[in-house]
């Protein structure tokens, strides 16, 4: 194809062919096949930025104090804002998102583009184990059989010969592992889908569970959304027991991943075969007894009328799953098997042509190439960060951003969600109307602290002198009712939704490999975030009516905040690594009611244990495994982002020493680029304690707001 060259022994796009489209909030990367295109459509500085290409940016002068730094990082920062007024980024790390796209397409007879086919296989070489090949549950972990029987299965689908070496190697390390017998829950379903692992193997997914009442305390309506929603298509699949159908590219992977021979297999035999290395939570014997229990009930006993109404059921709430959130869905598992499971049931429709189209949002490019994010994008979340780091930094009514803040705010006005989900209570929806989505608006859920930040973002913004109202009173109020309405009875908050119940259902957990992923928690990070935003509400509109039970929920949810600090002074944090960031989010909480170290044990202790973690380089860096093992572990170096957190915390906490704060952004200051960027260094997020998941635009955003807060608390130098 025109623009291709070869990268070592595999061919590559042009990369400079490449773009990023924004419209609406949605960001689609497309590739130029012709020379007219690309003169017409030249490439943008965010572009080439995403790409790893030059970018073009000047040297700028040396910073001489924290403010210096902060300008230098806005200077450049604020050159890949997108036109709609966003911030894009890469947002992968997981190594089964790329996988459920592109075995849907496949299944789906969809066309994969060659430019996808090119890169994809390109990502996939470049994050191959460097030792073994394989691939594991994220791009910094060890090879499983997850990782590695799926993207190998990806690698061919998309045209790579057995016999290449990556997929050689790779082969090689899965059958050591056990061959894709071994494969957990997820991997099981995916490759029946394929028609390379049997349904008789896999553990019972029954769409009859719908069908309870309301009130039993199991009911998937209480699960935790994202494994709710990627249930609901299992089922309904797993019901369906529907494969691709068998042909000669079939056989050969059968044969490819499989250690024994494929006909041979017992399937019925391994429903609950799976690998030690796959293995985070093990099945608990209530899940096994009740499994065992199921397959009886499935194959002996359920009516297959019963069987009927409930695969109608779930393919209802299938339905409305994709018509509310515009057929873009919650997340890269449950919209492919959407997509599977209405081509399976309508075949050629529109809602499979939609399936393909938002699929795309799922998909970035990079200098690796093409790989799977863990959204639809982080469009909201890191476009509210910015704007509170500039304001953090004292720059808001500098004319300098003036145009950076002015967009920034028409995008969180075009943002906000204005309408309830269709038919709400049927499919068990939070009240959204008033929401900010973590990515764009069409998706339409509901996130509790992606909403605080978006309704502080919004009231920072139009308090500035001269700035734009674009969100009026009213929205700005839907917004705050949406918050009230999410916390829990011990005061918290959680993501998605209130929680529905208790963490015994975590016993039923038959992912395997994921764990805290049944149903919601309470979180630090969601609870000072949401109060956060309710306080700015209160301080934008002091007399408003909702003071009084605003200040009560603040109280009641700093409470739950102290009662969730670790013995050893930390916060454990769930969406960020680790307890450097839960640990800045709750010193933020209890100094919002005023507790300071001087005063509060509680701030004592989050400062005595950050002190305890600081490097002799002066930052902190703190490994995924503190997520995996609930034990502060250190990286093997300091890093920006949680150097970062970790100097913020010790100021929310009044921390009056300046020394270790000073040390700290010094090593910020020092690992600034000369035209004012931060380079990429460890990975940042994390979700369901196992996977690691990449927010790199947390090395502009973090650091410039912790340099803003320095300047205004000790003065704009650093000795």
């Amino acid at each position: 194809m025109n623009g291709t060259a070869v990268s070592g022994d595999l061919p590559t796009t042009e990369l400079a062919r490449w773009r990023l489209k924004t419209e609406d909030g949605r960001q689609t990367w497309h590739y130029l096949k012709t020379d007219e295109e690309v003169a017409a459509w030249p490439q943008s500085v965010a572009d080439k930025y995403h790409l790893g290409l030059p970018t073009g940016l000047p040297t700028l002068p040396t910073p001489g104090t924290p403010l210096d730094a902060a300008r230098n990082g806005l200077s450049f920062f604020s050159k890949l804002q997108l036109p709609e007024g966003q911030w894009a980024s890469e947002y992968g790390g997981p190594m089964f998102l790329l996988p459920a796209a592109m075995i849907s397409y496949f299944v789906t007879n969809s066309e994969i583009p060659e430019e996808w086919r090119i890169e994809i296989q390109r990502y996939l070489a470049a994050r191959a184990h460097p030792e073994d090949g394989g691939w594991g549950l994220h791009i910094e972990g060890e090879s499983t059989v997850f990782g590695t029987a799926l993207n190998y299965v990806v690698l061919r689908i998309v045209g790579m010969s057995p016999d290449h070496p990556v997929c050689a190697k790779a082969r090689k390390t899965l059958h050591a592992l056990g061959g894709a017998l071994q494969s957990p829950l997820w991997g099981k379903v995916m490759l029946s889908l394929m028609g390379c692992y049997e349904w008789e193997g896999v553990n019972p997914i029954p769409p009859e569970l719908w069908l309870l009442p309301n009130w039993v305390p199991f009911h998937p309506w209480r699960w935790w959304v994202h494994n709710r929603l990627v249930f609901l298509a299992m089922s309904y699949l797993y019901s369906l027991k529907r494969s691709r159908p068998v042909d000669d590219f079939t056989i050969a992977l059968r044969k490819e991943l499989y250690v024994e021979s494929y006909d041979s297999i017992d399937f019925s035999l391994h429903r609950n075969t799976v690998a030690p290395k796959d293995v985070y939570h093990p099945h608990t014997k209530i899940l096994d007894a009740l499994n065992g229990i199921l397959v009886v009930w499935g194959k002996w006993i359920c009516p297959s009328k019963l069987q009927e109404i409930a695969r109608n059921h779930a393919y209802e709430l299938i339905k409305l799953e994709d018509e509310n959130s515009d057929y873009c869905c919650l997340g890269p598992v449950n919209n492919p098997l959407n997509m599977v499971a209405r081509y399976f049931t309508e075949g050629e429709s529109h809602a499979v042509n939609m399936h393909r189209e938002t699929i795309k949002d799922f998909l970035w490019m990079k200098n690796e190439g093409m790989l799977g994010n863990g959204t639809d994008g982080v469009q909201c979340w890191d476009t509210s960060f910015l704007v509170q780091g500039v304001i953090e930094c004292g720059f808001g009514e500098d004319p300098q951003y003036r145009d950076m803040l002015i967009k920034a705010l028409q995008f969180l006005d075009t943002q906000q969600i204005r309408e309830e989900s269709r038919e709400k209570d049927f499919s068990y929806r939070q009240q959204r109307k008033g929401a900010w989505p973590f990515s764009k608006r069409r998706q339409g859920y509901t996130v509790s602290d992606t909403t605080a930040e978006g309704l502080k973002s919004v009231l920072l913004l139009q308090t500035v002198p001269g700035m734009p109202k674009l969100v009026s009173d009213e929205r700005l109020q839907d917004s705050v009712d949406v918050l009230l309405a999410m916390q829990n009875a011990d005061g918290s908050f959680a993501t998605y939704e209130l929680v529905r119940a208790g963490p015994w259902v975590e016993s039923l957990n038959a992912a395997e490999v994921f764990g805290r992923i049944m149903v919601e928690y309470p979180y630090p990070e969601c609870s000072t975030a949401t109060i956060m935003g309710l306080r700015q509400f209160v301080k934008a509109y002091p007399d408003h009516p909702l003071k009084t039970k605003i200040e009560n929920v603040v109280r009641r949810t700093v409470q739950y905040i102290k009662e969730a600090q670790e013995p050893d002074g930390s916060w454990y944090g769930s969406w960020g690594i680790c307890f450097t960031y839960a640990t800045m989010f709750a010193t933020e909480a209890l100094k919002s009611v005023g507790e300071t170290y001087e005063n509060s044990p509680a701030m004592r202790k989050a400062v005595e244990f950050l002190l305890s973690k600081q490097r002799d380089d002066g930052g902190w860096g703190e490994s995924y495994k503190s997520c995996e093992t609930g034990i502060y572990t250190h990286h093997k170096e300091a890093q920006v982002v949680n150097t970062a957190w970790a100097v913020i915390a010790l100021m929310n906490a009044g921390y009056k020493e300046r020394e270790p704060i000073e040390r700290g952004i010094k090593l910020i200051m020092r690992r600034q680029q000369p035209n004012g960027e931060w380079l990429q260094e460890g990975i940042e997020g994390v979700f369901n304690k196992t996977c690691m998941i990449s927010y790199p635009n947390y090395k502009f955003t973090f650091t410039i707001k912790a340099l803003g807060i320095y300047a205004r608390i000790f003065g704009n130098e650093v000795c």
